[in-house]
Protein backbone atom coordinates (compact mmCIF):
# COMPACT_ATOMS: atom_id res chain seq x y z
CA UNK A 1 0.00 0.00 0.00
CA UNK A 2 1.67 3.20 -0.98
CA UNK A 3 1.93 6.25 1.63
CA UNK A 4 -1.04 8.02 -0.46
CA UNK A 5 -3.49 5.42 -0.12
CA UNK A 6 -4.01 5.24 3.10
CA UNK A 7 -7.36 6.80 5.04
CA UNK A 8 -8.85 6.88 0.92
CA UNK A 9 -11.57 3.69 1.18
CA UNK A 10 -13.33 1.15 3.41
CA UNK A 11 -12.75 -2.59 2.79
CA UNK A 12 -14.54 -5.30 4.31
CA UNK A 13 -14.33 -7.13 7.29
CA UNK A 14 -13.29 -9.03 9.80
CA UNK A 15 -9.41 -7.99 10.22
CA UNK A 16 -6.97 -10.55 9.90
CA UNK A 17 -4.72 -11.33 12.73
CA UNK A 18 -1.31 -9.96 13.71
CA UNK A 19 1.81 -9.86 13.45
CA UNK A 20 0.87 -6.72 10.56
CA UNK A 21 3.33 -5.43 8.65
CA UNK A 22 3.01 -1.90 7.83
CA UNK A 23 -0.57 -1.11 8.51
CA UNK A 24 -2.82 -1.51 11.33
CA UNK A 25 -6.60 -2.39 10.36
CA UNK A 26 -9.07 -0.23 12.27
CA UNK A 27 -12.27 -1.78 12.38
CA UNK A 28 -15.29 0.67 12.05
CA UNK A 29 -18.82 -0.11 14.27
CA UNK A 30 -20.11 -1.53 10.95
CA UNK A 31 -17.52 -3.59 10.39
CA UNK A 32 -15.68 -1.97 7.85
CA UNK A 33 -11.59 -1.83 7.64
CA UNK A 34 -9.64 1.76 7.50
CA UNK A 35 -6.13 0.72 7.00
CA UNK A 36 -3.71 3.09 9.23
CA UNK A 37 0.22 3.10 8.56
CA UNK A 38 2.27 2.11 11.66
CA UNK A 39 4.74 4.87 13.06
CA UNK A 40 7.43 3.61 14.46
CA UNK A 41 8.18 5.54 17.53
CA UNK A 42 11.79 5.95 17.52
CA UNK A 43 14.07 2.79 18.91
CA UNK A 44 11.68 2.09 21.61
CA UNK A 45 10.12 -0.97 19.45
CA UNK A 46 6.90 0.41 19.88
CA UNK A 47 4.93 1.84 17.19
CA UNK A 48 1.17 3.38 16.60
CA UNK A 49 -1.35 3.99 14.14
CA UNK A 50 -1.39 7.08 12.54
CA UNK A 51 -4.53 8.86 11.19
CA UNK A 52 -4.14 12.19 9.59
CA UNK A 53 -7.69 13.36 8.91
CA UNK A 54 -7.41 16.38 6.86
CA UNK A 55 -5.82 14.12 4.32
CA UNK A 56 -8.38 11.65 4.07
CA UNK A 57 -10.75 11.54 1.07
CA UNK A 58 -14.17 13.17 1.93
CA UNK A 59 -15.93 9.54 2.13
CA UNK A 60 -14.08 8.75 4.90
CA UNK A 61 -14.48 11.97 6.38
CA UNK A 62 -17.73 11.68 6.61
CA UNK A 63 -18.57 8.09 7.61
CA UNK A 64 -16.65 9.01 10.34
CA UNK A 65 -18.43 12.25 11.36
CA UNK A 66 -21.37 9.91 10.84
CA UNK A 67 -20.54 7.17 13.15
CA UNK A 68 -19.01 9.65 15.94
CA UNK A 69 -22.53 11.74 15.53
CA UNK A 70 -24.00 8.55 16.56
CA UNK A 71 -22.16 7.71 19.36
CA UNK A 72 -22.58 11.74 20.97
CA UNK A 73 -26.22 11.26 20.19
CA UNK A 74 -27.34 9.97 23.13
CA UNK A 75 -25.30 12.89 25.25
CA UNK A 76 -28.31 15.37 23.47
CA UNK A 77 -25.57 17.84 22.88
CA UNK A 78 -26.33 21.05 21.54
CA UNK A 79 -23.31 22.62 20.68
CA UNK A 80 -20.29 21.02 19.59
CA UNK A 81 -16.69 22.94 20.05
CA UNK A 82 -13.62 21.57 17.85
CA UNK A 83 -10.20 21.80 18.86
CA UNK A 84 -7.32 23.02 16.06
CA UNK A 85 -5.78 22.13 13.85
CA UNK A 86 -7.73 18.79 13.11
CA UNK A 87 -10.71 18.52 14.77
CA UNK A 88 -12.29 21.10 13.18
CA UNK A 89 -13.66 19.49 10.18
CA UNK A 90 -14.39 16.75 12.16
CA UNK A 91 -16.23 18.87 14.88
CA UNK A 92 -18.56 21.00 11.73
CA UNK A 93 -19.15 17.32 10.06
CA UNK A 94 -20.22 16.05 13.56
CA UNK A 95 -22.17 18.97 13.82
CA UNK A 96 -23.98 18.71 10.60
CA UNK A 97 -24.70 15.41 11.14
CA UNK A 98 -26.58 16.57 14.82
CA UNK A 99 -28.92 18.75 12.62
CA UNK A 100 -26.67 22.02 14.31
CA UNK A 101 -26.61 25.09 12.66
CA UNK A 102 -22.82 25.68 13.37
CA UNK A 103 -20.51 24.82 15.82
CA UNK A 104 -17.79 26.69 18.18
CA UNK A 105 -14.28 26.68 16.85
CA UNK A 106 -11.34 26.69 19.58
CA UNK A 107 -8.02 28.17 17.91
CA UNK A 108 -4.60 28.92 18.54
CA UNK A 109 -4.21 32.31 16.57
CA UNK A 110 -4.58 34.93 18.62
CA UNK A 111 -6.76 37.76 16.76
CA UNK A 112 -6.25 41.59 17.84
CA UNK A 113 -9.87 41.34 19.66
CA UNK A 114 -9.30 38.02 21.88
CA UNK A 115 -8.79 38.33 25.70
CA UNK A 116 -4.92 36.55 26.63
CA UNK A 117 -7.23 35.51 30.21
CA UNK A 118 -9.36 33.15 28.05
CA UNK A 119 -6.84 30.94 26.82
CA UNK A 120 -4.52 28.09 28.23
CA UNK A 121 -0.95 26.54 27.39
CA UNK A 122 -1.53 24.02 24.55
CA UNK A 123 0.79 21.31 23.57
CA UNK A 124 0.73 17.40 21.92
CA UNK A 125 2.16 14.09 20.83
CA UNK A 126 3.36 15.68 17.26
CA UNK A 127 4.20 18.70 18.78
CA UNK A 128 5.42 18.78 22.67
CA UNK A 129 7.94 21.30 22.63
CA UNK A 130 6.01 23.79 20.90
CA UNK A 131 4.66 27.17 22.58
CA UNK A 132 1.16 27.48 21.38
CA UNK A 133 -2.04 28.87 23.36
CA UNK A 134 -5.34 27.88 22.80
CA UNK A 135 -7.71 30.17 22.49
CA UNK A 136 -11.78 30.72 22.61
CA UNK A 137 -13.17 33.83 20.41
CA UNK A 138 -15.15 35.67 23.30
CA UNK A 139 -18.10 36.75 20.91
CA UNK A 140 -18.96 32.43 21.01
CA UNK A 141 -19.72 33.15 24.95
CA UNK A 142 -23.18 33.60 24.44
CA UNK A 143 -23.71 30.10 22.29
CA UNK A 144 -22.19 28.60 25.53
CA UNK A 145 -24.94 29.64 28.09
CA UNK A 146 -26.77 26.74 29.80
CA UNK A 147 -25.60 24.60 26.57
CA UNK A 148 -24.92 20.91 26.44
CA UNK A 149 -21.30 21.02 24.88
CA UNK A 150 -19.85 18.12 22.74
CA UNK A 151 -16.00 18.66 22.49
CA UNK A 152 -14.55 17.08 19.33
CA UNK A 153 -10.88 16.72 18.68
CA UNK A 154 -9.46 13.81 15.32
CA UNK A 155 -7.48 11.61 17.70
CA UNK A 156 -7.01 11.53 21.53
CA UNK A 157 -3.70 9.90 22.29
CA UNK A 158 -1.63 11.83 25.83
CA UNK A 159 -4.91 13.63 26.23
CA UNK A 160 -2.94 16.86 26.66
CA UNK A 161 -4.69 18.34 23.60
CA UNK A 162 -8.29 17.38 25.35
CA UNK A 163 -7.50 18.37 28.44
CA UNK A 164 -6.43 21.75 27.52
CA UNK A 165 -9.78 21.95 25.66
CA UNK A 166 -11.44 21.26 28.99
CA UNK A 167 -8.98 24.01 31.60
CA UNK A 168 -10.32 26.30 28.77
CA UNK A 169 -13.88 25.76 29.41
CA UNK A 170 -13.82 25.12 32.64
CA UNK A 171 -12.43 29.00 32.94
CA UNK A 172 -15.23 30.34 31.51
CA UNK A 173 -17.41 27.95 34.06
CA UNK A 174 -18.17 25.73 31.18
CA UNK A 175 -17.36 21.87 31.21
CA UNK A 176 -18.52 19.08 27.88
CA UNK A 177 -21.20 16.88 29.08
CA UNK A 178 -18.91 14.43 26.75
CA UNK A 179 -16.02 14.35 24.11
CA UNK A 180 -15.49 12.56 20.82
CA UNK A 181 -12.89 11.68 18.78
CA UNK A 182 -12.36 9.72 15.56
CA UNK A 183 -9.69 7.33 17.27
CA UNK A 184 -8.55 6.66 20.81
CA UNK A 185 -5.02 6.07 20.14
CA UNK A 186 -3.64 3.50 23.18
CA UNK A 187 -4.36 4.23 26.68
CA UNK A 188 -2.34 6.78 27.10
CA UNK A 189 -5.10 9.33 27.20
CA UNK A 190 -6.78 7.64 30.39
CA UNK A 191 -4.27 9.01 32.63
CA UNK A 192 -5.87 12.73 32.26
CA UNK A 193 -9.04 12.64 31.18
CA UNK A 194 -11.53 11.93 34.10
CA UNK A 195 -14.89 12.04 34.55
CA UNK A 196 -16.17 12.74 31.49
CA UNK A 197 -16.83 10.21 28.97
CA UNK A 198 -14.38 9.73 25.92
CA UNK A 199 -16.33 8.38 22.65
CA UNK A 200 -14.42 7.28 19.86
CA UNK A 201 -15.37 5.79 16.07
CA UNK A 202 -12.16 3.16 16.87
CA UNK A 203 -9.49 2.48 19.15
CA UNK A 204 -5.76 1.46 18.46
CA UNK A 205 -3.10 0.13 20.62
CA UNK A 206 -0.05 0.61 21.40
CA UNK A 207 1.95 -1.63 19.22
CA UNK A 208 5.51 -3.60 19.70
CA UNK A 209 7.78 -5.40 17.65
CA UNK A 210 6.55 -8.85 16.63
CA UNK A 211 10.07 -10.38 14.23
CA UNK A 212 8.92 -8.70 10.66
CA UNK A 213 6.31 -6.98 11.89
CA UNK A 214 3.70 -5.78 14.44
CA UNK A 215 1.18 -6.43 17.36
CA UNK A 216 -0.32 -5.29 20.51
CA UNK A 217 1.62 -4.31 23.30
CA UNK A 218 1.05 -6.58 26.50
CA UNK A 219 -0.17 -4.30 29.74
Amino acid sequence: MQPHEFWQDFEPGPPPPPPWQHRFPAQMPDGRLLWLPIRPLGESGNGIASLILNQASFTVEAALADHLAARLKPYAPDVVIGLPTLGLGLARAVAAHLGHARMVPLGTSRKFWYDEALSVPLSSITSPGAAKRLYIDPRMLPLLDGARIALIDDVVSSGVSMRAGRDLLEMIGRAPVVTGVAMRQTLRWQQVLHGIPVEGVFDTPLLTRAGEGWQPAQG
